[in-house]
């Protein structure tokens, strides 16, 4: 890819449309898509929201980072779960003796999430729990292909939950793998969702795909599609991705026939070799513009974003936009459930973490291309 051409680095990885032709090879699988008794789901969300009804967690306290997206909170919320906040530091890390120490009698699981591909102390927290006869939920909506301790996240705890959008050129797609398939309660009923949705989302990573690459005629045709399908998309049954609130009439929806086919056609050492070599890129480039949240690449750890700090959030992504760099505001909204001004770290984050993209589709060219942007807006960090 030539940045010269195109000027757009988009956040999310794009898919290739050879990827969706049906002479396009299968690859080996990865975890958590290499298990047995794997559950897919829409959405992320929906595997939580399933998690915990056949856990029967309702009414009962989980143990839960101050430190979060906001929908998966939404989700435990509206299954009845009484969450109790545990603090997360300014380099996005957690304590897991502080997490300890706020067991009680009460609680009934931990939660713990991993950020941006960095492994938090789940190998830890998983012995805590163990002697405390208490599940561990990972939550690695974050953290696909993620390692730590030459074991995958995800795989410490009693339940793991991913997020496979995020990392993959999928049109939707959440997972939800268990240590233990005995469950309390029956699993609700998942149901596929519509064709309209599942093709609007595919039209939306072929356009990304196109528009990184330099467009023409057809990225302006697809531009044109994209355009006229959104205004419609109540109307055609399209169900949203990515957006920021849960919607309990769709949390029973299941993954798409499209999302499984695109999965099993994935390089998936290739995905986490290019990923670690773009976040090493732009740490080297970068180091010395905005204060690392994370000053190393440990082994194993597959990085979704790489996170830069700025004091002026929202203006940097608008700039940034402009230049073609798809920036992501990260987690800025703190919900009133929070205590207010409890966790002055976690509100430092909020207010100053944005994210770049270092996903596989970036060239080397292309990680350079968005540092030097970044260099441009030094004195506005």
């Amino acid at each position: 890819m030539s940045m010269a051409a195109t000027q757009f680095a988009s956040s999310y990885p794009t898919l290739h449309p050879g990827m969706v032709m049906p002479w396009t090879s299968r690859r080996a699988p990865a975890f958590p898509m290499d298990t047995a008794g794997l559950r897919y789901y829409y959405l992320a969300r929906n595997a939580i929201h399933a998690l915990a009804e056949v856990w029967n967690l309702r009414d009962q306290e989980v143990l839960f980072p101050a430190y979060f997206h906001g929908v998966e909170l939404e989700t435990l919320l509206a299954a009845g779960v009484k969450l109790k906040f545990y603090p997360v530091d300014a380099n996005m890390q957690v304590d897991a003796g502080v997490v300890a120490s706020m067991i009680t009698p009460r609680t009934r699981a931990v939660y713990l999430i991993h950020y941006l591909g960095f492994p938090g102390p789940a190998a830890e927290l998983s012995r805590i729990c163990r002697q405390r006869g208490l599940p561990l939920i990972e939550d690695c909506a974050l953290a696909l292909l993620s390692r730590s301790e030459g074991k995958p996240l995800g795989s410490f705890g009693d339940a793991s939950i991913f997020c496979l959008y995020k990392t993959l050129p999928v049109p939707n797609g959440g997972a939800l793998w268990m240590r233990n398939p005995k469950v309390e309660r029956p699993w609700p009923e998942i149901t596929p969702p519509t064709l309209t949705s599942t093709m609007a989302y595919t039209a939306t990573a072929v356009y990304r795909h196109l528009r990184f690459n330099g467009g023409g005629v057809l990225h302006t045709l697809m531009q044109k599609a994209r355009n006229s399908a959104r205004s419609m998309s109540d109307q055609l049954g399209v169900v949203p991705v990515g957006d920021n609130h849960l919607d309990p009439a769709k949390v029973g929806l299941g993954m798409s026939g499209m999302c499984h086919w695109i999965l099993a056609r994935q390089d998936y050492e290739g995905i986490v070799e290019r990923r670690r070599r773009n976040y090493s890129h732009l740490l080297d480039r970068l180091r010395r513009v905005s204060n690392p949240v994370f000053t190393e690449l440990p082994e194993g750890v597959c990085p979704l974003f790489f996170p830069i700090r700025t004091q002026n959030k929202m203006a940097v992504l608008r700039r940034l936009l402009d230049m073609g760099v798809e920036a992501v505001n990260f987690w800025s909204k703190t919900p009133d459930i929070v205590p207010k001004r409890a966790f002055p770290e976690v509100d430092a984050l909020r207010n100053t973490i944005l994210e770049l993209p270092c996903h596989q589709d970036l060239t080397l060219e292309a990680a350079d291309w968005i540092a030097d942007r970044i260099h441009e807006l030094r004195t506005e960090l």
